[in-house]
C-alpha cells in the first residue's frame, strides 16, 4: 500500500479529532468522515473532506479508518455493535483507533479484525487541543509492527513523537501510564498557583521561575497561563479525564497494583464533575480550591 493509494476514513470530529483530519488534510490526504453531530464536521467539508451519513457506509470508501470518540463504549459500538464497521469493512483496511480506551478492548477489536482479513492498531496521544491543532501530538501505538510501518506516515501528519510500544493494547498501557503522572501534577499545578496568590505573589512572575526548573511539566507550561487567566475552556475534557483515570484504576487493580495519587486524584476530579464542571478543561480543578 503507497501513501498515495490511502483513503482515510476519520470518526470523530469533536476538540480533537476535528483538528487532526484538517492536517490529514493539509499533508494532502483523501479524507473520508463521519460525526454524530455534522455541524461540527462543516469546516472540514470546505476543506475537501467528504461527508458519509454512517461509519458503515464511510469504511466502504477508505483503507485506512481512525477513530477518534469519547468513550470505550463508543469504540465498542462502532467496531464491534450490530452494524459494527468490521463487518462491512473492504479486506484489508487497517482500523487506527485514537480513543484513549481499554487495553482489553484493543485487543478484542485486533482480533476481530483479523477474522475478516483486517488489521487494528491502537493509538492513544497525548498533547491536547493544542498538540493536536499543531500537529505535535505524542502517539503512542500497540499492534503488529509491520502494519505500524506501513501507516507511520500518517501518525506522522499528526505527531512529532510517534513510538511503537508492543504488540496490540500497549498502546493504550501506555497512555495510561501517560494519565496516572498527569493526574498527579494537575493537583500540583492548582496547587502552586493558589499557593503563590495566597501569599501575594503575581502568578505570572511566579510561573517565569518554576516552568524551566525541575518543576517544569507540560501541564505547568501550556494550562498554567490558562489557569492564571482563568480560562477554563477545554482542551480535554473533564469528564473524558475522569473515564480516563476509571480505565487505568480497573486495570491496574487487574494486575494487583494500588495507585494511591491516581486515586486521590479521580475523587477530586468527581468531586469537581459534579459542581457542574465536567465539561471544562481539565485544568479547571483549580476551582476546588477556590
Amino acid at each position: 500500500m503507497k501513501e498515495r493509494d490511502l483513503t482515510i476514513g476519520f470518526i470523530g470530529t469533536g476538540v480533537m479529532g476535528k483538528s487532526m483530519a484538517h492536517n490529514l488534510l493539509r499533508s494532502g490526504y483523501r479524507v473520508h468522515v463521519y460525526s454524530r453531530t455534522k455541524s461540527k464536521a462543516e469546516d472540514l467539508l470546505n476543506e475537501g473532506a467528504t461527508w458519509h451519513d454512517s461509519p458503515g457506509e464511510l469504511v466502504t470508501q477508505c483503507n485506512v479508518l481512525i477513530s477518534m470518540v469519547g468513550y470505550p463504549k463508543d469504540v465498542e459500538e462502532i467496531y464491534l455493535g450490530s452494524d459494527g464497521i468490521i463487518q462491512t469493512a473492504n479486506a484489508g483496511t487497517i482500523f487506527i483507533d485514537m480513543t484513549t480506551s481499554s487495553p482489553n478492548l484493543s485487543k478484542q477489536i485486533e482480533a476481530e479484525a483479523k477474522k475478516q482479513g483486517c488489521y487494528s492498531l491502537d493509538a492513544p496521544v497525548s498533547g491536547g487541543d493544542i498538540g493536536a491543532r499543531s500537529g505535535t501530538l505524542s502517539i503512542m501505538v500497540g499492534g503488529d509492527s509491520q502494519v505500524f510501518e506501513k501507516v507511520e506516515p500518517i501518525f506522522s501528519a499528526l505527531g512529532t513523537n510517534v513510538v511503537h510500544q508492543g504488540p496490540a493494547g500497549a498502546g493504550q498501557h501506555t497512555k495510561i501510564c501517560n494519565q496516572i503522572a498527569i493526574a498527579s501534577t494537575m493537583m500540583g499545578v492548582c496547587e502552586s498557583i493558589k499557593y503563590a496568590e495566597r501569599s501575594g505573589l503575581d502568578p505570572n512572575t511566579v510561573l517565569k521561575s518554576i516552568e524551566s526548573g525541575s518543576a517544569g511539566s507540560w501541564s505547568l507550561s501550556n494550562l498554567g497561563p490558562r489557569i492564571i487567566s482563568e480560562n477554563f475552556e477545554p482542551g480535554f475534557y473533564v469528564k473524558h479525564f475522569i473515564k480516563d483515570m476509571g480505565i487505568a484504576i480497573q486495570s491496574a487493580e487487574e494486575m494487583g497494583l494500588k495507585l494511591y495519587g491516581l486515586e486521590l486524584a479521580k475523587a477530586l476530579y468527581s468531586d469537581l464533575a459534579n459542581k457542574g464542571e465536567e465539561n471544562s478543561g481539565t485544568h479547571a480543578l483549580f476551582k476546588l480550591y477556590e
